[in-house]
C-alpha cells in the first residue's frame, strides 16, 4: 500500500484562475475534469488530488507521470476517484484506490492510498 497526501491554498489557485483564466485549467485537467468543477475550491481539490497521486506513486508530476495521466472522476453522491491513461496504468499498475478531496478554511487537501 502506498499513501499520498497533498495540500494547496485556494487563492493560490484563484489568482491563477486570474492571471490565465481557462488556460491555467486545461494545463493540468482533461476536458471531463473541467465540466466537473465549478468553483476555485473545487479546481484546488483537483489539484491536491492529482499530486497526492503522484507523490504516492513514488514519481511526482514529471516525466513519468503528467497531470493529464490523472483522470478524476465523481460517482453519483459526489465522491471521487481517479484512473490512469492506458500508457500510465501500464507504467504504475494499480491494482485498488481510494481518494478522498476536501476544502475548508481557505484549504485544498486530499489524500490517496493505492495497493500496487
Amino acid at each position: 500500500m502506498k499513501i499520498g497526501t497533498d495540500i494547496i491554498q485556494i487563492s493560490r489557485i484563484e489568482r491563477l484562475l486570474e492571471k490565465f483564466g481557462d488556460t491555467f485549467k486545461e494545463k493540468f485537467l482533461n476536458p471531463e475534469e473541467i465540466i466537473l468543477v465549478k468553483r476555485p475550491e473545487s479546481i484546488a481539490g483537483f489539484w491536491s488530488a492529482k499530486e497526492a497521486i503522484s507523490k504516492a506513486l513514488g514519481c511526482g508530476i514529471g516525466e513519468e507521470l503528467s497531470f493529464h495521466d490523472i483522470i478524476i472522476t465523481k460517482d453519483h453522491k459526489g465522491a471521487p476517484s481517479f484512473t490512469l491513461t492506458q500508457k500510465a496504468q501500464k507504467r504504475h499498475k494499480i491494482k485498488e484506490s481510494s481518494l478522498s478531496i476536501s476544502h475548508d478554511g481557505g484549504f485544498a487537501i486530499a489524500i490517496v492510498v493505492i495497493q500496487l
